[in-house]
């Protein structure tokens, strides 16, 4: 149940191109524990400027960074084990991929230490045709990222980890232990304190009463007598 959401910025998109920026975020039992790894890199070439309009990072930002070599173990073991949540992973897995084979030191594909869910195809299946970049995916699940004026490693996997909570069933992370109790699986329910007060009980006219039945009354002849309401 260990999830590591992970987005990488690079200095281009074409062949040849190099990582220069990674985030990560760590979810253990869809539960945020703090735990993340972000670095800048230095990538020994020139930053795109199509890119650099996406992403912000120029290469005066990245001068005096550690280099891939420099972090590679570091990285790998904070996401050895876990499964990899990727907006597209096939963009930041061949990137990543492409620097473990740069480094000439048997490292293997990064899904030989990780398994790897890509999030942008669980977000196809659940919204087919329609738009599933990360902002329009908070949009539609109501996640505020105002702060996302540029693309950002460690910013991106910290939405895409309340995103991906929101497509797989809701952000339980956001409960503590102290107030919430897990039944069935990943099911959380908040429990409510008992010394908060009676909810008022509102009761419906005789007109609105008699409206409300006289629409029930259309459904059901409608569906001609299925109208569960009705029965």
């Amino acid at each position: 149940m260990r999830k590591i959401i992970l987005d990488t910025e690079t200095t281009g998109i074409g062949k040849g191109h190099r990582i220069i920026e990674i985030g990560c975020v760590e979810m253990v039992n869809r539960r945020m524990t703090n735990r993340s790894y972000h670095q800048y890199l230095q990538p020994d070439r020139q930053i795109d400027a199509g890119a650099a309009r996406v992403h912000g990072i120029t290469n005066a930002m990245l001068e005096g960074n550690p280099r891939f070599v420099d972090i590679v173990d570091e990285f790998m073991d904070f996401i050895r084990g876990a499964e990899l949540v990727i907006h597209n992973a096939p963009f930041d897995v061949g990137f990543i991929n492409y620097e473990l084979q740069l480094l000439n030191q048997n490292w293997q594909p990064l899904d030989t230490y990780c398994t790897i869910l890509d999030s942008l195809v669980l977000a196809k299946k659940l919204h087919p045709s329609q738009k599933n970049n990360l902002d329009a995916l908070c949009k539609r699940y109501y996640i505020d990222n105002s702060n996302r004026e540029l693309h950002g490693a460690l910013l991106d996997a910290e939405i895409l980890a309340e995103v991906y909570l929101a497509m797989t069933g809701g952000q339980v992370s956001l409960l503590s232990s102290s107030s919430s109790q897990q039944v069935e699986g990943e099911n959380i329910v908040k429990l409510i304190s008992s010394n908060r007060a009676k909810l008022r009980l509102v009761v419906p006219s005789q007109e609105e009463s008699e409206l409300h039945q006289q629409f029930l009354s259309r459904i059901d002849k409608a569906s001609k007598g299925k109208c569960l309401w009705q029965q």
